[in-house]
C-alpha cells in the first residue's frame, strides 16, 4: 500500500477508518483520496482497504 508516496504493508483486514485513526489523524480534520477518488467521512468504515492500494490523506490545520 501506499501512503502519501511511502510504501508500507498493511496487515488485513483493514479499513479506511482503521487506517485514518492508526495513522493519528483526527477523522473530522482529514480529506482522504483512496485510488484517485475522493472518499466522502461517511465511507471510512465500510471501506476496506487493499495492499495495492494508493492513499493521499491531508489534515487541515488551524491557526492565524
Amino acid at each position: 500500500m501506499r501512503i502519501n508516496g511511502k510504501d508500507i504493508e498493511m496487515v488485513p483486514p483493514m479499513t479506511l477508518k482503521d487506517l485514518v485513526a492508526g495513522s493519528g489523524y483526527c477523522e473530522d480534520r482529514v480529506a482522504v483520496e483512496l485510488n484517485g477518488r475522493i472518499v466522502p467521512r461517511s465511507e471510512y468504515v465500510n471501506v476496506a482497504l487493499d495492499n495495492k492500494d494508493s492513499i493521499e490523506i491531508v489534515g487541515f490545520v488551524g491557526g492565524g
